[in-house]
């Protein structure tokens, strides 16, 4: 499985939220590349990286972030938030994204998101499904759309998804655990996914729990800029020992 650490960004700086709420939001470190140069440096080859700005605003904002984090370290980045239009997209791939993430689009202009697929090719677009109450919420989680969450994936999947990130939005940030019986029913219910666990990841031990139920990764975040998951730990994982 994975292992993929999240910087987000507001204002360029690394910061994390509760449950999407921008009111908690608590900076980590006003420098990005070197938060992802110390992930590199123990043997971590991805990252996710999300323009909350973006997500606020519908067009990408911090891609000169993207830009020197992909410029300067060897990560393979997908990057998220607030890409809308093809010009988003042109200026992620050339700020040296490896995959973008589009969630409120694929809702909210399914038609465009669906050509992106066509165009770039289901290595390079990842969904974003992320949901409160199993209901797929938008615009940096500030909306919640009526769309029902597996309904959703398996839609997708017939347009050629195949990469997910799922993040239940009750459980980000708050270090209480990710959300196993929801990862283990969406598996169930489509094939051959490739699902990108994210949110509540509190412990090292839930790792090896969620590659046992077919995750192909795991995002975390707040787990290791608090201290409960070291990355010597992580990098222990990757090499396998």
């Amino acid at each position: 499985m994975r292992i993929i650490p999240a910087i987000d960004i507001i204002e360029g700086k690394c910061v994390r939220l509760s449950k999407g709420d921008y009111d908690t939001k608590k900076i980590y470190n006003e420098n990005p590349l070197e938060v992802a140069k110390s992930f590199e440096s123990h043997g971590i080859q991805y990252l996710h990286l999300v323009d909350l700005d973006g997500a606020k605003s519908s067009k990408i904002v911090n891609h000169k972030v993207l830009e020197q984090i992909a410029s300067k370290t060897s990560l393979k980045i997908d990057f998220g938030g607030g890409l809308k239009s093809d010009a988003d997209l042109k200026i992620a791939f050339e700020s040296g994204a490896c995959q973008i993430t589009g969630g409120s689009i694929a809702i909210k202009n399914s038609d465009v998101f669906k050509e992106w697929i066509a165009k770039y090719g289901s290595d390079k677009i990842i969904l974003g499904a992320d949901a409160n109450n199993e209901k797929v919420a938008i615009s940096g989680w500030l909306e919640e759309s009526k769309e029902d969450l597996i309904p959703f994936i398996q839609s997708y999947q017939e347009s050629g998804i195949q990469y997910v990130i799922c993040t239940d939005i009750a459980k980000d940030g708050m270090l209480e655990g990710p959300s196993f019986e929801l990862y283990q029913k969406i598996l169930s219910k489509t094939n051959g996914l490739k699902l990108i666990a994210s949110g509540g990841i509190s412990t090292f031990d839930e790792l090896p729990k969620l590659a046992e139920l077919g995750c192909e990764g795991t995002i975390i975040g707040k787990a290791i800029y608090e201290g409960r998951i070291s990355l010597k730990q992580l990098e222990n994982y990757i090499i396998g020992l």
